[in-house]
């Protein structure tokens, strides 16, 4: 588990990453807009569209922002039309690599991520070349010292498969796609704060990289996530544990 204590680690520094460059607010505003345009723009009835608003609303962006994102999903305003589109890759190293994005013009993300991929030692592989190797899943993350019983309790009464505390002391909580509202709520409820609550492509194994080859996986990591056309990055990369970027 320890690995996926690093690999969680790795999205939060990125996460923060993308909020200095002013990128978070263009990936939230993409994500509400096709929730809303998929599963329609009443949160209450959209888990998706909600978890979506509530990431927004935690980075500090403006009811009034959301509210517009959620009338061109619905089609109340006029907007650009996006699509959903995943790409699947190799990193140095065999690293797999999954790219989720949101774009209104396949032809051009298609091409900006291959070049990516052949720029930094990767290549771009055909659609379930290493999708296979991750599993749809609810992960929430506490801070060292958080209390295991008490996140247990309430997480495992909502519908959670695992509560465990990792080799960095943080507590990590898995649970189904379908159960990541309930346990969500149940968290919340208990006052337990989660530092991640996301459902994410968790991968069913790690892939051992080196240190030369950790830098170029995360180098082509970086690049991927500085387009506005990307959502998420997952990899099932095992960082070394002497790695500042595993940290």
């Amino acid at each position: 588990m320890a690995g996926h204590s690093k690999w969680a680690n790795i999205k939060f520094r990125k996460a923060a990453q993308d909020a200095k460059r002013g990128k978070l607010f263009t990936k939230l505003i993409r994500e509400i807009t096709v929730a809303a345009r998929v599963g329609g723009g009443d949160s209450a009835s959209n888990p998706r569209l909600r978890a979506a608003i509530d990431k927004a609303l935690s980075a500090n962006m403006t009811r009034d922002t959301v509210d517009r994102a959620i009338k061109r999903g619905t089609g109340e305003l006029e907007g650009v039309s996006y699509e959903e589109i995943r790409y699947e890759g190799y990193a140095p190293g065999g690293v797999a690599i999954l790219v989720d994005c949101t774009t209104d013009n396949r032809n051009r993300t298609v091409g900006e991520v291959r070049h990516l991929f052949g720029k930094h030692g990767g290549n771009l592989g055909t659609e379930g070349s290493v999708s296979y190797l991750f599993n749809k899943t609810g992960l929430f993350i506490f801070a060292p010292g958080t209390d295991e019983e008490a996140v247990m309790e309430a997480a495992v009464g909502a519908g959670a498969d695992d509560v465990e505390t990792v080799v960095d002391g943080s507590v990590e909580v898995l649970a189904e796609p379908e159960a990541f509202d309930a346990v969500n709520d149940a968290l919340q409820g208990a006052g337990l704060e989660p530092e991640l609550a996301q459902v994410v492509e968790r991968p069913s194994n790690e892939t051992p990289v080196s240190d030369e080859d950790a830098e170029k996986v995360m180098r082509l990591i970086d690049a991927l996530e500085e387009l506005d056309d990307v959502q998420e990055v997952f990899t099932n990369a095992s960082f070394p544990e002497d790695s500042a970027l595993s940290a």
